[in-house]
């Protein structure tokens, strides 16, 4: 049954949230990034293959261990969403959201009437219909989350009009792709893409909604959170996996100088 979106909660209590992108399809791994105390978990569908019931099963992994399930789907596609929704995500990360029509056809995919045209069903998230449709209807509305990622520059242009739009809980921006769109390539750093971002954050603050940074550099987060920013995206958990794995047998394999 769909419960309380603990990510929300403490973004509306004031606090801080982390998360961490899931491109390991397992949910062991994921289960893991609970215990690890993560706030939420993006599970990646956009760029990884994973079934349907690997994906249901890694929900519920997160369930277990008390995290917030999102999924990223591959494109703004109601079937997907309401599947993926169905399954027991708290929350849909659309990607390459460039105009005020697909931020709209988002919400309309995510919410139930009369918020959005979200069609319902008798599964997991109600119970199986044990659930009052009608309590389930006003919860779903209220604790699923709607991420919409910024990656490019119409998506940037457009933006201000966007966070106009009711039902949108939280921009996250795509500094990589955004940085490719704009033709500077592998440059997440680059001025322009960083200005970008920096516009992005103003704007969210502008119209209280939660802006979501991901740091990338030493002393950027102590930024962000004097900007007011609460909301970090750490990083991926297939990226720190290798790196630290690499890092732990490069220890192993210098020889230890012991002194006299």
């Amino acid at each position: 049954m769909l419960g309380i979106n603990k990510t929300k909660e403490r973004l509306n209590a004031g606090l801080e949230v982390f998360g961490i992108l899931n491109s390991v399809p397992c949910p062991l791994v994921c289960e893991m990034l609970g215990y690890a105390g993560y706030d939420f978990v993006i599970i990646d569908t956009e760029h990884v293959l994973i079934s349907a019931d690997s994906l249901q099963q890694t929900i519920h992994a997160a369930e277990i261990s008390g995290v917030t399930p999102l999924v990223r789907i591959p494109s703004n596609d109601p079937a997907l969403i309401a599947r993926a929704l169905d399954s027991g995500a708290q929350g849909i990360v659309i990607p390459r959201v460039s105009s005020v029509q697909q931020a709209s056809e988002a919400v309309a995919a995510v919410r139930y009437p009369p918020q959005g045209q979200r069609g319902i069903t008798g599964g997991r998230t109600t119970g199986f219909g044990t659930t009052n449709l009608d309590d389930y209807i006003a919860q779903a509305n209220r604790e699923i989350m709607l991420v919409l990622m910024i990656e490019d520059p119409a998506g940037s242009e457009a933006l201000a009009e966007i966070v106009k739009i009711p039902g949108i809980d939280m921009i996250l921006e795509g500094a990589l792709d955004l940085s490719i769109a704009m033709g500077h390539g592998n440059q997440p750093q680059h001025p322009q893409v960083q200005k970008a971002i920096q516009n992005m954050a103003s704007t969210c603050a502008a119209t209280d909604t939660t802006f979501c940074a991901i740091p990338r550099q030493a002393g950027q987060i102590d930024a962000w959170r004097d900007r007011g920013v609460r909301a970090f995206l750490t990083g991926e958990d297939r990226g720190i996996i290798f790196r630290q794995l690499t890092r732990s047998l490069e220890e192993l394999k210098t020889p230890q100088h012991i002194a006299p």
